[in-house]
C-alpha cells in the first residue's frame, strides 16, 4: 500500500513537471472566466513629449476571456474566446475639458451602431505553444474594427522563455526578442523587420530624406501561466534630415489588467479546433491576424475639378514667388494622386496657357499611372508649338522623388519617336540619364527599361557622328553616371574638341572617389600637363580639380605645383587660388599639399606671387555639428581680361551624405577679336560663344546659349536689353515621403512629408566695347514650403498634426570686369536677400460625424540678408540672423 502511494505521488509529480515544462505560452484554467480591463491610446506631437501639446484619444473596454477547448493530446493547443464589452472613447488629454469632442456623446453616437456591434462581438483565438495559429471573427465586419480586435488578440501571443524568433501578429511577420524573468516577460519587437504590405515611398537622397525610428516593447506580468497585467508601448518618431526642427512622433499604448476570475463556460470536448468553432457559431471564419488596409471615406469632399478651381488663382505667373503658391501646389499634388486619368485630362484641356505650365508641374509631380497617362495624352511631342510645356514636364520627371520603370519606358518611347524640337529631343535624353541613376540608386539597375536606356546612352555616344549628338549623350551620361561609360569619357576628354573635351571632363568630375582610379588619373594628368596635345584652359583646370579632389598622390600634387609659373598668366593665378582654397577650407587634399609645400622647389615666392584676377573660394553658408551648407565660386579669365568661365556651386551635407544643390556655370570664348587682344595658347581658333549650364538638385539641365558665332554676337549686342535668360523656372516637388503604419493597437497611422519650391534661376552676360567692360549676373530666386501631416485613424475618430515651414529667399552673384588696362579691375559680389521665415502648426481631433477640435499656432521671424566673402582676404562666414516676430495661437471648434 505504501509502495502504491509513493508510485502515485511520483506519477503526479512527473505529470505536473511535464505540464510546467511543456507550457511555452499563456495557459488558461478550465471552466474559468477571466475578467480584464483594456485600453489603447494614441498621442501625436512634435517629439517634445508634453501631454498638453499632444492630440489623440483613448478607446477603453472591459474584456472577458474564456478557454473553450484544449487539445486532449497537448495542453499547449488552446482555443480561447475574447469579448470586448462596455466600450468607451475619450480624450487622453483631460485638460481639454469642455472642448472635448467626446463630451456628452455616447459610444453609440461616436462609433455608430455597426461599428459598436462589430467591436463587441466575440472573437476566437487558436493558440499553439503560445503562438497564434488562427484568428476567427465574423465576415463583413468593418476592416478598421477588425484591426482593433486584432490589436487586442495579438497581446495574448507570447512565450515564457527567453529567446529570439519570428512571429506573425497584427504588425506582420516580425522579429521579436523575449527576455524572461521571474514572473515577468519583456517582448521587444523589431518593427523595422516587420513584413507587411503597406503603401509608401520616400526620397532616396539622404539629404532630402526623412529619418525614422520605431520601437515596440511589451511587458507581461505573469502569474499561474496567465497575465495579470500587460503594458505595451510603441513609438514612431521621424525627422527631416536637413532641417531638424521638422519632427513628429506617434506614441501608441495598450494596457490590459486582470481584475478577477469567476466560474466560466465548461470546456468543450473534441479533438479538432475546427469542430469546436463550428459548434460555437458556424458564422465564424478564419481571417489573417495581420492588420488589413482600410480607407476612410470622405463624405461631401470636393471633386478634383473643384479643388483645381480653388487652387488655380494661386498659381498665376505673377504669384509664383509667394509661399501660398507652393503651399497650394503641394496640396493639389496630393489630390491629383487620387484622381482618374479622365478627370486630369479634362482639367488640362480646359486650362489657359498662363497657368498650364504650373498645372503640368503638378500633374507630373503626382507620379501616378493615371497622371502620367493623362499628361502624355495631352502633350504633343511631334509639335514644336508647346515647347515650354514639354520642357516643364521633362524637368518635373527629372526631379521625380520616386520614379518608376513605367516613366522611363515612356521617355524612351518618346525619344525613339518623332519629336518636333531638337532642344526637347536633347532634354528627353538628358532626363533619361537622370531616371537611370535614380532607379539604379533604388536597386533597379537590372530593370528592362534601365538596361535598354543604358544601351541607348552608351551606344549613342559610341556611334554619334554629329557634335550635337555627342553633346546630348555626354549630358545624359553626366546625369546617369554609369561606371561603364568612363572609358568613353576618357576618350572624349583627351581627344575631343574643346567644348566636347570640357563636357567630358566635367562629367568625370561628378563621379565618386571609387571610380576615379589610377588609370583615370593618368589620363587627367596627361590632359593637364598637355603630354599629347594642347588643351583649352577650361579643360586643363577641370582635370587638375578632379585630381586634387580624389585622393591625389604626392607626385601628382608636386607636379601640379611645379607647373604654376609655367602656365598662361591667368591660369597661373587660377591654379594658385585653387591650391590656397584647398588649404584654407581644409579639404581632404590639404594634408598632402602641405607636405609638398615643405619643399622649397614647390613653395617659393616666384610661384606664389603670380598676379592676375582669376580666383577660387569656398565658404560656409551654414554650419552645425549635424550638417553644413557650402558655396564655392571659381572664376577663370582669359589673358585679355574677358571672362572664360565662372562656376558657382552650392552643396548641402548631412554627415557623409551630400547633395549638389545647384551649379551655375557661365562660359565664354573667342571674344578676344572684339578688343584686338591675343588669344591664349590653344584657343586661337575658337568660335565666339557664350552660354550657361546648370545643375539643380543633382540633375544636369540642358545648357542655354547666349550667342553662338560672331554674327550672332553682334546682333545680340546691338539688340541687347540686358534682361537675364532663364535656365529653369517652375514648381518642383523636392521632398516626398509617404508612410502608412499599422500600429499594433489596430489603429492606422499615416506620415506625409512634402517639400516644394518655386524656383527661378536666370543668368545674363553683358559686354560693352564702348566702356570696355563685361558683366555677368546669376540670380537665384527660391520659395520653399515644407509640410508635414501625421494622422491616426480608427474610422470613427481621427487625430492629426499638420505643420508648415516656409521661406522666400534670393541669392544674386554679380561679376564686373573693366579691361581697359592691365591688370584689369574686377568687382565680385554675392548677396543673400532678407528672407521671412514662417512656421505654422495645426492640431485637431475629429469625429466621422464632423464634430472636431482644432488648435493652431503661428511663428514668424526674419532672416537678415548678408554678403558672402568671395576671396581669402575676407573669409568671415556670412551669419544668418533671426529677427523674431510675435507668436499667435488659437484653438476652438470647427
Amino acid at each position: 500500500m505504501i509502495l502504491l502511494a509513493v508510485l502515485f505521488l511520483c506519477f503526479i509529480s512527473s505529470y505536473s513537471a511535464s505540464v510546467k515544462g511543456h507550457t511555452t505560452g499563456l495557459s488558461l484554467n478550465n471552466d474559468r472566466l477571466y475578467k480584464l480591463t483594456y485600453s489603447t491610446e494614441v498621442l501625436l506631437d512634435r517629439g517634445k513629449g508634453k501631454l498638453q501639446d499632444s492630440v489623440g484619444y483613448r478607446i477603453s473596454s472591459n474584456v472577458d476571456v474564456a478557454l473553450l477547448w484544449r487539445n486532449p493530446d497537448g495542453d499547449d493547443d488552446q482555443l480561447i474566446q475574447i469579448t470586448m464589452k462596455d466600450v468607451s472613447v475619450e480624450n487622453v488629454n483631460q485638460q481639454r475639458g469642455a472642448k472635448s469632442i467626446f463630451k456628452g456623446k455616447s459610444p453609440l453616437k461616436i462609433m455608430g451602431k455597426e461599428n459598436l456591434e462589430a467591436l463587441q462581438r466575440p472573437m476566437l483565438l487558436h493558440l499553439i505553444h503560445g503562438k497564434v495559429k488562427e484568428f476567427y471573427s465574423y465576415q463583413n465586419e468593418p476592416v478598421a474594427i477588425e484591426n482593433i480586435k486584432r490589436g487586442l488578440a495579438s497581446l495574448f501571443q507570447t512565450q515564457l522563455s527567453s529567446g529570439t524568433t519570428n512571429e506573425v501578429d497584427i504588425s506582420g511577420n516580425c522579429k521579436v526578442t523575449y527576455q524572461a524573468h521571474q514572473g515577468k516577460v519583456i517582448k521587444i519587437k523589431a518593427l523595422d523587420s516587420c513584413k507587411i504590405a503597406r503603401s509608401g515611398f520616400t526620397t532616396p537622397n539622404q539629404v532630402l530624406g526623412v529619418s525614422s525610428k520605431a520601437t515596440s516593447v511589451t511587458t507581461y506580468k505573469i502569474e499561474d501561466s496567465f497575465v495579470i497585467a500587460v503594458l505595451a508601448e510603441e513609438t514612431h518618431a521621424f525627422g527631416l534630415n536637413f532641417l531638424q526642427t521638422i519632427t513628429g512622433k506617434i506614441v501608441s499604448k495598450q494596457k490590459l489588467e486582470l481584475k478577477t476570475t469567476e466560474a466560466g463556460p465548461r470546456l468543450m470536448s473534441g479533438k479538432q479546433a475546427a469542430t469546436i468553432i463550428k459548434a460555437v457559431d458556424s458564422k465564424y471564419t478564419a481571417i489573417p491576424i495581420v492588420g488589413q488596409v482600410f480607407q476612410s471615406h470622405c463624405k461631401g469632399c470636393p471633386s478634383i475639378l473643384e479643388h483645381w478651381q480653388s487652387t488655380r488663382k494661386y498659381l498665376q505667373p505673377d504669384s509664383l514667388s509667394k509661399a501660398e503658391a507652393v503651399r497650394n501646389f503641394l496640396a493639389f499634388v496630393q489630390h491629383l494622386r487620387t484622381a482618374k486619368k479622365e478627370e486630369i485630362l479634362q482639367i488640362l484641356k480646359m486650362e489657359s496657357k498662363e497657368v498650364l505650365p504650373q498645372l503640368v508641374d503638378a500633374v507630373t509631380s503626382a507620379q501616378t499611372s493615371d497622371s502620367l497617362e493623362a499628361i502624355l495624352d495631352f502633350l504633343d511631342f511631334k509639335s514644336d508649338s508647346s515647347i515650354i510645356l514639354q520642357e516643364r514636364f521633362l524637368y518635373a520627371c527629372g526631379f521625380a522623388s520616386h520614379p518608376d520603370e513605367e516613366l522611363l519606358r515612356a521617355l524612351i518611347s518618346k525619344f525613339k519617336g518623332s519629336i518636333g524640337s531638337s532642344d526637347i529631343r536633347e532634354t528627353v535624353m538628358i532626363i533619361i540619364g537622370t531616371l537611370v541613376r535614380k532607379l539604379c540608386q533604388n536597386e533597379g539597375c537590372k530593370l528592362k527599361a534601365v538596361v535598354e536606356a543604358k544601351k541607348l546612352i552608351l551606344g549613342g555616344l559610341e556611334k554619334a557622328e554629329k557634335k550635337e549628338d555627342t553633346r546630348m549623350y555626354l549630358l545624359a551620361l553626366k546625369n546617369a553616371l554609369l561606371p561603364e561609360g568612363i572609358p568613353s569619357l576618357l576618350k572624349y576628354a583627351e581627344a575631343g574638341e574643346g567644348p566636347i573635351s570640357h563636357l567630358a571632363t566635367t562629367t568625370l568630375q561628378r563621379y565618386d572617389l571609387p571610380f576615379i582610379t589610377d588609370e583615370v588619373k593618368k589620363t587627367l594628368n596627361r590632359i593637364y600637363h598637355q603630354n599629347r596635345k594642347v588643351h583649352e584652359k577650361t579643360v586643363r583646370t577641370t582635370a587638375a580639380a578632379i585630381i586634387l579632389n580624389n585622393n591625389p598622390s604626392y607626385m601628382e600634387v608636386k607636379n601640379i605645383l611645379l607647373s604654376i609659373g609655367e602656365l598662361p598668366q591667368e591660369m597661373n593665378k587660377y591654379m594658385l587660388a585653387i591650391v590656397q582654397d584647398i588649404l584654407h577650407f581644409e579639404m581632404p587634399a590639404s594634408k598632402i599639399v602641405r607636405r609638398v609645400l615643405k619643399e622649397m622647389v614647390a613653395h617659393n615666392y616666384d610661384r606664389f606671387s603670380r598676379s592676375g584676377s582669376s580666383s577660387a573660394y569656398t565658404g560656409y553658408i551654414e554650419r552645425s555639428p549635424h550638417s553644413a551648407s557650402t558655396y564655392s565660386l571659381d572664376i577663370l579669365y582669359s589673358g585679355s581680361g574677358i571672362l572664360r568661365r565662372s562656376n558657382l556651386n552650392i552643396f548641402q551635407y548631412i554627415g557623409k551624405a551630400g547633395l549638389h544643390g545647384s551649379q551655375v556655370v557661365i562660359e565664354a570664348q573667342g571674344l578676344e577679336a572684339l578688343i584686338a587682344a591675343t588669344p591664349d595658347e590653344g584657343e586661337e581658333n575658337l568660335d565666339s560663344y557664350a552660354g550657361m549650364s546648370a545643375i539643380l538638385f543633382d540633375v544636369q539641365l540642358r545648357p542655354v546659349t547666349f550667342f553662338n558665332g560672331y554674327s550672332d554676337l553682334m546682333s545680340k549686342m546691338l539688340s541687347a536689353s540686358g534682361d537675364p535668360i532663364s535656365v529653369v523656372k517652375g514648381l518642383i516637388l523636392l521632398i516626398d515621403h509617404s508612410q502608412e503604419l499599422q500600429l499594433q493597437s489596430g489603429l492606422k497611422a499615416n506620415i506625409e512629408v512634402q517639400g516644394g519650391l518655386a524656383i527661378d534661376i536666370s543668368g545674363a552676360m553683358e559686354f560693352s566695347l564702348w566702356y570696355r567692360e563685361s558683366k555677368t549676373r546669376v540670380k537665384n530666386r527660391v520659395t520653399v514650403v515644407i509640410t508635414t501631416d501625421i494622422t491616426v485613424d480608427s474610422s470613427f475618430v481621427k487625430a492629426g498634426l499638420e505643420t508648415s515651414t516656409e521661406t522666400e529667399a534670393g541669392l544674386e552673384f554679380i561679376s564686373t570686369v573693366q579691361f581697359s588696362q592691365y591688370p584689369f579691375l574686377v568687382c565680385m559680389q554675392m548677396d543673400k536677400d532678407e528672407a521671412p521665415f514662417r512656421q505654422f502648426e495645426k492640431k485637431y481631433e475629429r469625429l466621422s460625424t464632423g464634430r472636431g477640435y482644432v488648435s493652431q499656432k503661428r511663428k514668424e521671424s526674419v532672416l537678415a540678408g548678408c554678403e558672402f566673402p568671395l576671396h581669402q582676404e575676407n573669409s568671415e562666414m556670412c551669419k544668418v540672423v533671426f529677427a523674431p516676430q510675435p507668436d499667435s495661437t488659437s484653438s476652438g471648434w470647427f
